[in-house]
Protein backbone atom coordinates (compact mmCIF):
# COMPACT_ATOMS: atom_id res chain seq x y z
CA UNK A 1 0.00 0.00 0.00
CA UNK A 2 1.14 3.53 -0.78
CA UNK A 3 1.71 5.65 2.33
CA UNK A 4 3.17 8.83 0.80
CA UNK A 5 -0.09 10.46 -0.37
CA UNK A 6 -1.39 13.03 2.13
CA UNK A 7 -4.75 14.11 0.69
CA UNK A 8 -5.66 16.39 -2.20
CA UNK A 9 -3.20 18.81 -3.79
CA UNK A 10 -5.34 20.66 -6.36
CA UNK A 11 -8.31 20.30 -8.67
CA UNK A 12 -8.04 21.59 -12.25
CA UNK A 13 -11.10 22.54 -14.27
CA UNK A 14 -11.93 23.95 -17.69
CA UNK A 15 -13.42 27.39 -18.24
CA UNK A 16 -14.20 29.77 -21.11
CA UNK A 17 -14.06 33.33 -19.77
CA UNK A 18 -10.87 34.16 -17.85
CA UNK A 19 -12.19 37.41 -16.38
CA UNK A 20 -15.42 35.79 -15.19
CA UNK A 21 -13.44 32.90 -13.74
CA UNK A 22 -11.15 35.29 -11.89
CA UNK A 23 -14.05 37.35 -10.59
CA UNK A 24 -15.99 34.38 -9.25
CA UNK A 25 -13.20 32.47 -7.54
CA UNK A 26 -11.34 35.46 -6.14
CA UNK A 27 -14.10 38.01 -5.53
CA UNK A 28 -17.20 35.89 -4.89
CA UNK A 29 -15.62 32.89 -3.15
CA UNK A 30 -12.86 35.01 -1.63
CA UNK A 31 -9.95 32.77 -2.61
CA UNK A 32 -6.56 34.24 -3.32
CA UNK A 33 -5.27 34.15 -6.88
CA UNK A 34 -1.86 32.70 -6.10
CA UNK A 35 -0.63 32.37 -9.68
CA UNK A 36 -1.40 33.54 -13.18
CA UNK A 37 0.56 31.62 -15.77
CA UNK A 38 -0.25 29.77 -18.99
CA UNK A 39 -1.06 26.26 -20.11
CA UNK A 40 2.22 24.44 -20.80
CA UNK A 41 0.82 22.87 -23.97
CA UNK A 42 -1.20 25.85 -25.22
CA UNK A 43 0.42 29.09 -24.02
CA UNK A 44 -2.32 31.28 -25.50
CA UNK A 45 -4.53 29.99 -22.65
CA UNK A 46 -4.15 31.00 -19.01
CA UNK A 47 -3.57 28.62 -16.14
CA UNK A 48 -5.08 30.37 -13.10
CA UNK A 49 -4.63 29.15 -9.52
CA UNK A 50 -6.77 30.11 -6.50
CA UNK A 51 -6.22 29.02 -2.89
CA UNK A 52 -5.15 30.16 0.55
CA UNK A 53 -2.41 32.71 1.27
CA UNK A 54 0.43 30.55 -0.03
CA UNK A 55 -1.45 28.09 -2.23
CA UNK A 56 -1.08 25.26 0.27
CA UNK A 57 -1.71 21.73 -0.95
CA UNK A 58 -5.35 20.89 -0.41
CA UNK A 59 -6.62 24.43 -1.04
CA UNK A 60 -5.93 25.17 -4.71
CA UNK A 61 -8.55 25.24 -7.46
CA UNK A 62 -7.03 25.83 -10.90
CA UNK A 63 -8.54 26.61 -14.30
CA UNK A 64 -7.71 26.54 -17.99
CA UNK A 65 -9.95 29.22 -19.62
CA UNK A 66 -10.22 28.25 -23.32
CA UNK A 67 -12.12 31.18 -24.92
CA UNK A 68 -14.16 29.15 -27.42
CA UNK A 69 -14.73 25.91 -25.53
CA UNK A 70 -18.25 24.45 -25.34
CA UNK A 71 -20.00 23.79 -22.05
CA UNK A 72 -19.13 20.40 -20.60
CA UNK A 73 -21.66 17.60 -20.23
CA UNK A 74 -21.83 15.83 -16.89
CA UNK A 75 -21.51 12.07 -16.78
CA UNK A 76 -19.32 9.28 -15.51
CA UNK A 77 -15.54 9.09 -15.66
CA UNK A 78 -15.06 12.51 -14.07
CA UNK A 79 -14.96 14.44 -10.83
CA UNK A 80 -18.57 15.25 -10.06
CA UNK A 81 -18.48 17.87 -7.29
CA UNK A 82 -15.59 19.79 -5.77
CA UNK A 83 -16.38 20.58 -2.13
CA UNK A 84 -14.89 23.36 -0.01
CA UNK A 85 -14.75 23.49 3.79
CA UNK A 86 -16.25 26.47 5.63
CA UNK A 87 -16.76 27.15 9.36
CA UNK A 88 -19.74 25.87 11.27
CA UNK A 89 -22.67 28.28 11.13
CA UNK A 90 -21.47 30.11 7.99
CA UNK A 91 -23.77 28.62 5.33
CA UNK A 92 -26.45 31.30 5.77
CA UNK A 93 -23.81 33.93 4.97
CA UNK A 94 -22.79 32.00 1.87
CA UNK A 95 -26.35 31.36 0.78
CA UNK A 96 -27.12 35.08 0.93
CA UNK A 97 -23.84 36.03 -0.76
CA UNK A 98 -24.29 33.57 -3.63
CA UNK A 99 -27.98 34.40 -4.07
CA UNK A 100 -27.00 38.06 -4.44
CA UNK A 101 -24.75 36.95 -7.32
CA UNK A 102 -27.83 35.35 -8.90
CA UNK A 103 -26.22 31.95 -9.02
CA UNK A 104 -28.55 29.08 -9.88
CA UNK A 105 -28.98 25.65 -8.34
CA UNK A 106 -28.37 26.73 -4.75
CA UNK A 107 -29.52 23.86 -2.55
CA UNK A 108 -29.18 23.25 1.20
CA UNK A 109 -28.88 19.67 2.43
CA UNK A 110 -27.17 17.44 4.97
CA UNK A 111 -24.37 15.12 3.90
CA UNK A 112 -22.73 12.61 6.24
CA UNK A 113 -23.99 14.59 9.23
CA UNK A 114 -22.71 17.96 7.99
CA UNK A 115 -24.61 20.93 6.59
CA UNK A 116 -23.99 21.48 2.87
CA UNK A 117 -24.75 24.13 0.26
CA UNK A 118 -24.53 22.99 -3.36
CA UNK A 119 -24.11 25.50 -6.18
CA UNK A 120 -23.14 25.98 -9.80
CA UNK A 121 -20.37 28.39 -10.71
CA UNK A 122 -21.18 30.76 -13.60
CA UNK A 123 -19.63 28.40 -16.16
CA UNK A 124 -21.22 25.27 -14.76
CA UNK A 125 -18.71 23.96 -12.21
CA UNK A 126 -20.43 21.68 -9.70
CA UNK A 127 -19.31 23.00 -6.31
CA UNK A 128 -20.42 22.73 -2.71
CA UNK A 129 -19.61 24.27 0.66
CA UNK A 130 -19.71 22.07 3.77
CA UNK A 131 -19.63 23.26 7.37
CA UNK A 132 -16.74 21.47 9.08
CA UNK A 133 -16.17 22.51 12.69
CA UNK A 134 -13.05 20.34 12.93
CA UNK A 135 -11.19 22.15 10.14
CA UNK A 136 -8.48 24.28 11.79
CA UNK A 137 -6.71 25.44 8.61
CA UNK A 138 -6.09 29.20 8.42
CA UNK A 139 -8.13 30.84 5.62
CA UNK A 140 -7.25 33.64 3.24
CA UNK A 141 -9.27 36.73 4.13
CA UNK A 142 -7.76 39.30 1.78
CA UNK A 143 -10.69 39.39 -0.66
CA UNK A 144 -13.39 40.62 1.68
CA UNK A 145 -14.67 37.41 3.29
CA UNK A 146 -14.21 37.35 7.07
CA UNK A 147 -12.35 34.70 9.03
CA UNK A 148 -15.58 33.35 10.52
CA UNK A 149 -16.93 32.53 7.02
CA UNK A 150 -13.90 32.13 4.75
CA UNK A 151 -13.11 28.93 2.86
CA UNK A 152 -10.47 26.78 4.58
CA UNK A 153 -9.59 24.65 1.56
CA UNK A 154 -11.00 21.50 0.01
CA UNK A 155 -13.28 19.33 2.10
CA UNK A 156 -13.73 16.53 -0.43
CA UNK A 157 -14.35 15.66 -4.05
CA UNK A 158 -16.70 13.13 -5.61
CA UNK A 159 -15.81 10.71 -8.40
CA UNK A 160 -18.67 9.73 -10.75
CA UNK A 161 -18.12 6.22 -12.12
CA UNK A 162 -20.19 3.40 -13.59
CA UNK A 163 -18.60 0.75 -11.37
CA UNK A 164 -17.03 1.78 -8.10
CA UNK A 165 -15.19 -1.42 -7.19
CA UNK A 166 -11.91 -0.90 -9.01
CA UNK A 167 -11.78 2.82 -8.12
CA UNK A 168 -12.33 1.98 -4.45
CA UNK A 169 -9.53 -0.59 -4.54
CA UNK A 170 -7.21 1.96 -6.16
CA UNK A 171 -7.93 4.54 -3.47
CA UNK A 172 -7.31 1.96 -0.75
CA UNK A 173 -3.98 1.17 -2.41
CA UNK A 174 -3.27 4.93 -2.31
CA UNK A 175 -3.72 4.95 1.47
CA UNK A 176 -7.42 5.75 1.78
CA UNK A 177 -9.77 3.83 4.07
CA UNK A 178 -13.50 3.20 3.84
CA UNK A 179 -15.33 5.59 6.12
CA UNK A 180 -19.11 5.39 5.65
CA UNK A 181 -21.75 5.23 2.95
CA UNK A 182 -25.06 7.03 2.50
CA UNK A 183 -27.52 7.55 -0.35
CA UNK A 184 -25.46 5.46 -2.75
CA UNK A 185 -22.20 7.33 -2.04
CA UNK A 186 -19.16 5.58 -0.58
CA UNK A 187 -16.86 7.86 1.38
CA UNK A 188 -13.15 7.18 1.83
CA UNK A 189 -10.72 9.06 4.07
CA UNK A 190 -6.96 9.48 4.16
CA UNK A 191 -6.17 9.28 7.91
CA UNK A 192 -3.68 11.87 9.11
CA UNK A 193 -3.83 13.81 5.85
CA UNK A 194 -3.48 17.50 5.07
CA UNK A 195 -7.10 18.47 5.80
CA UNK A 196 -8.39 17.74 2.29
CA UNK A 197 -8.75 14.08 3.15
CA UNK A 198 -12.07 12.84 1.77
CA UNK A 199 -13.09 11.24 -1.53
CA UNK A 200 -16.66 10.20 -2.32
CA UNK A 201 -17.45 7.59 -4.96
CA UNK A 202 -20.79 7.97 -6.77
CA UNK A 203 -21.74 4.82 -8.71
CA UNK A 204 -23.97 5.61 -11.70
CA UNK A 205 -24.18 2.45 -13.85
CA UNK A 206 -26.70 3.81 -16.36
CA UNK A 207 -25.09 7.20 -16.98
CA UNK A 208 -23.12 7.99 -20.15
CA UNK A 209 -19.52 9.14 -20.10
CA UNK A 210 -18.94 12.84 -19.45
CA UNK A 211 -17.94 15.23 -22.24
CA UNK A 212 -15.12 17.58 -21.23
CA UNK A 213 -15.84 21.29 -21.57
CA UNK A 214 -16.31 24.50 -19.62
CA UNK A 215 -17.32 23.66 -16.07
CA UNK A 216 -15.74 20.18 -16.20
CA UNK A 217 -12.90 19.00 -14.01
CA UNK A 218 -9.91 18.09 -16.18
CA UNK A 219 -8.01 16.22 -13.44
CA UNK A 220 -7.71 15.84 -9.69
CA UNK A 221 -4.31 15.90 -8.00
CA UNK A 222 -3.13 14.18 -4.83
CA UNK A 223 -0.32 15.56 -2.66
CA UNK A 224 3.05 14.09 -1.77
CA UNK A 225 5.70 15.94 0.19
CA UNK A 226 8.60 15.80 -2.25
CA UNK A 227 10.07 14.22 -5.37
CA UNK A 228 11.43 11.19 -3.53
CA UNK A 229 7.93 10.37 -2.27
CA UNK A 230 6.55 10.92 -5.75
CA UNK A 231 9.02 8.48 -7.29
CA UNK A 232 8.06 5.88 -4.70
CA UNK A 233 4.38 6.34 -5.60
CA UNK A 234 5.15 6.14 -9.31
CA UNK A 235 7.04 2.86 -8.87
CA UNK A 236 4.24 1.36 -6.79
CA UNK A 237 1.65 2.31 -9.43
CA UNK A 238 3.79 0.96 -12.29
CA UNK A 239 4.39 -2.28 -10.39
CA UNK A 240 0.63 -2.64 -10.01
CA UNK A 241 0.07 -2.27 -13.76
CA UNK A 242 -0.93 1.37 -14.12
CA UNK A 243 0.42 3.38 -17.06
CA UNK A 244 2.02 6.42 -15.45
CA UNK A 245 3.66 9.37 -17.20
CA UNK A 246 7.26 10.35 -16.53
CA UNK A 247 7.76 13.10 -13.98
CA UNK A 248 6.87 16.51 -15.48
CA UNK A 249 8.16 19.82 -14.14
CA UNK A 250 5.18 22.18 -13.69
CA UNK A 251 7.33 25.00 -12.25
CA UNK A 252 5.49 25.08 -8.89
CA UNK A 253 5.33 21.30 -8.39
CA UNK A 254 6.38 18.12 -10.15
CA UNK A 255 3.59 15.98 -11.57
CA UNK A 256 2.82 12.48 -12.77
CA UNK A 257 -0.50 11.42 -14.31
CA UNK A 258 -2.46 8.21 -14.82
CA UNK A 259 -6.00 7.23 -15.76
CA UNK A 260 -8.11 5.38 -13.19
CA UNK A 261 -10.24 2.30 -13.97
CA UNK A 262 -13.31 4.55 -13.80
CA UNK A 263 -11.87 6.95 -16.36
CA UNK A 264 -10.90 9.84 -14.05
CA UNK A 265 -7.50 11.44 -14.66
CA UNK A 266 -5.40 11.39 -11.47
CA UNK A 267 -2.27 13.41 -10.83
CA UNK A 268 0.28 13.00 -8.07
CA UNK A 269 1.87 16.41 -7.32
CA UNK A 270 4.65 17.47 -4.98
CA UNK A 271 4.29 20.12 -2.32
CA UNK A 272 7.66 21.53 -3.45
CA UNK A 273 8.86 24.00 -4.63
CA UNK A 274 5.63 26.00 -4.11
CA UNK A 275 4.06 29.12 -5.58
CA UNK A 276 6.57 31.52 -4.01
CA UNK A 277 9.29 30.04 -6.21
CA UNK A 278 9.19 33.09 -8.52
CA UNK A 279 7.13 35.63 -6.55
CA UNK A 280 7.26 36.95 -3.03
CA UNK A 281 4.39 35.59 -0.92
CA UNK A 282 2.99 39.11 -0.45
CA UNK A 283 2.56 39.50 -4.21
CA UNK A 284 1.50 36.06 -5.40
CA UNK A 285 -0.63 36.07 -8.53
CA UNK A 286 -0.15 39.74 -9.31
CA UNK A 287 1.89 39.38 -12.50
CA UNK A 288 1.97 36.97 -15.42
CA UNK A 289 4.59 34.26 -14.90
CA UNK A 290 5.63 32.16 -17.89
CA UNK A 291 7.33 28.78 -18.18
CA UNK A 292 10.86 29.30 -19.44
CA UNK A 293 10.06 27.70 -22.81
CA UNK A 294 7.32 30.28 -23.41
CA UNK A 295 9.10 33.40 -22.17
CA UNK A 296 9.91 34.44 -25.74
CA UNK A 297 6.16 34.78 -26.37
CA UNK A 298 5.57 37.34 -23.62
CA UNK A 299 4.92 40.33 -25.93
CA UNK A 300 2.50 38.31 -28.06
CA UNK A 301 0.71 36.87 -25.04
CA UNK A 302 0.02 40.39 -23.80
CA UNK A 303 -2.27 40.79 -26.82
CA UNK A 304 -3.66 37.22 -26.89
CA UNK A 305 -4.64 36.81 -23.24
CA UNK A 306 -7.86 38.35 -21.96
CA UNK A 307 -7.35 41.00 -19.25
CA UNK A 308 -8.43 39.42 -15.98
CA UNK A 309 -10.01 42.56 -14.56
CA UNK A 310 -11.87 43.78 -17.67
CA UNK A 311 -15.36 42.83 -16.48
CA UNK A 312 -14.89 44.66 -13.19
CA UNK A 313 -13.71 47.88 -14.82
CA UNK A 314 -16.29 47.91 -17.62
Amino acid sequence: MITEIKGLHHVTSMARDAAENNRFFSKTLGLRRVKQTVNFDEPSVYHLYYGDETGSAGTVMTHFPFPHIARGKQGTGEVGTTVFSVPEGSLKYWEDRLAAERLGDLERSESFGQQRLSLRAPEGDALALVEDKADSRVPWTGNGVGASEAIRGFHSASLRVRDGGATEELLKFMGYEKAESANGVQRLVRPGGNGADLIDIEVLPGVDRADLGAGSVHHIAFAVENRAAQLAVRKALLDTGYQVTPVIDRDYFWAIYFRTPGGVLFEIATNEPGFNRDEDTAHLGESLKLPQQHEHLRSQLATWLQPLEEKESA
